[in-house]
């Protein structure tokens, strides 16, 4: 199975008419994707994503692999 055909019907969280917001914060990327120092994690099978500014203050906790409710 190809890629587009696994990941056609998914689409990511925190997505208003292709523009990424982040999951913390609400800040808005420009564009259709996040940018490169955005962060995406998938939880409970979502994607959320989180700006740098916020990726930044909870890198230790995103690096440990904590889902973002005990951030």
């Amino acid at each position: 199975m190809d890629e587009e055909t696994h990941h056609r019907n998914q689409q990511p969280a925190h997505r208003d008419a292709d523009v990424v917001v982040c999951a913390l914060c609400g800040t808005s990327a420009d564009g259709e994707s996040a940018p490169p120092t955005w962060i995406c994690s998938v939880e409970s099978g979502r994607h959320q994503y989180f700006c740098e500014e916020c990726a930044r203050t909870h890198i230790r906790a995103i690096e440990s692999r904590l889902d973002s409710a005990w951030w």
